[in-house]
Formats: structure tokens, sequence, C-alpha cells
């Protein structure tokens, strides 16, 4: 007797396609609890808003991965337990972190890497991680 259960609820579409909770194998994730995350968070806003008040000094000609993505994966990634930034480089290509932020999970690009978030974690200076901290209080 199998005691089948459905989901009170549905994961948005990502690029048109339908996005299915199943275990019948294939690519396999252990964080599916992440696009709980992800559904929050576009709800909330969370990084759209900081990504409007980061400091962003990039080349805009180099740049492949937004803040607002990289926000959201480093997000993800400490909410679901992996508070170094270097397991970004084992999650930047897990199926599930893919969808979370937005990308196909065969054929989407990786997230972004460990040193790629190193670097924006250390980009602000004092004065403005202060003002990023004040700003996060506020709106708290």
């Amino acid at each position: 007797m199998t005691n089948d259960t459905i989901l009170p609820f549905s994961f948005p579409a990502v690029h048109a396609k339908k996005v299915t909770a199943a275990f019948d194998g294939g690519r396999l994730t252990s964080n599916g609890g992440v696009m709980l995350l992800a559904m929050a968070e576009r709800r909330l806003g969370l990084a759209d808003n900081l990504a409007r008040v980061f400091p962003d000094r990039r080349d805009p000609t180099r740049v492949v991965h937004s803040l607002v993505d990289m926000f959201r994966a480093r997000m993800f990634a400490i909410c679901c337990g992996y508070e170094d930034a270097d397991d970004l480089d084992h999650l930047r290509s897990d199926p599930a972190f893919k969808l979370a932020c937005g990308r196909l999970p065969d054929t989407g690009r990786d997230l972004c890497s460990q040193p790629t978030l190193s670097r924006l974690e250390n980009a602000p200076s004092k004065t403005e991680a202060a003002g990023l901290q004040c700003l996060a209080a506020a709106t708290g």
C-alpha cells in the first residue's frame, strides 16, 4: 500500500519549464529545501533590495554573475548550513541551488565560485559595510 501525499504548494516555473519534486533518480540533490527558501526570498525581495544598495565597482563588460544572483546563492547556502563561501564551489552546480537561483539544472550556467563570492564579500569599505548594516537594521 502506498501513502502518496500531495504537497500543499507548487514550485514556480524556471525559464517556462515546470519544476517537479520527484524521487525517481537522475541528478540528485540533498538540498530540496532550498526551493522553499527561494520562494520566501522572492516574496520578501531580500536579494533585490540588497543589490540596490550594495556598491558594485565591477567592470560591467566583465560581469558574469549579477549581484542579485550572488546574494541569492550566498543566502541560500548559509540558510542550508553551508556557512563557508568555499562550499559554493560544490553547490554552484547543484541542481536545486541552480533552480532556486533561477537557472536550469542541466543547461543553465553554474552559480558563482568561491573566489568570485569572496571578492564580493570583501568589496565594501568599512564605512560602506557599516552603512549596509544600518540599512539592514532599519529595514529588518
